[in-house]
């Protein structure tokens, strides 16, 4: 299997903490962020935005494989 490799992107780490952080405020008891499901809402669109960009470019290289993709995310989640 080919390593597929985004270019960091430092950014995508800023919105990520963003996300995180009225999660935290929520499960910390602050009402003024009674929200906290909003920050995993964008935590997940962050992370579609991440695979599908991964899928474009496997796609548009001719090597996207259904199997290669869910090893991919078995590999990322499954503890080692």
């Amino acid at each position: 299997m080919k390593g597929i490799f985004l270019k960091y992107r430092p950014e995508i780490d800023g919105l990520r903490a963003l996300a995180v952080v009225p999660v935290i405020l929520f499960h910390g008891g602050f009402e003024l962020f009674s929200g906290g499901f909003v920050g995993v809402d964008v935590f997940f669109v962050i992370s579609g935005y991440l695979i599908t960009t991964i899928l474009i470019e496997d796609i548009e290289n001719n090597r996207f494989s259904i199997v290669n993709f869910y090893e991919r995310r078995a590999r990322r989640i499954l503890p080692t």
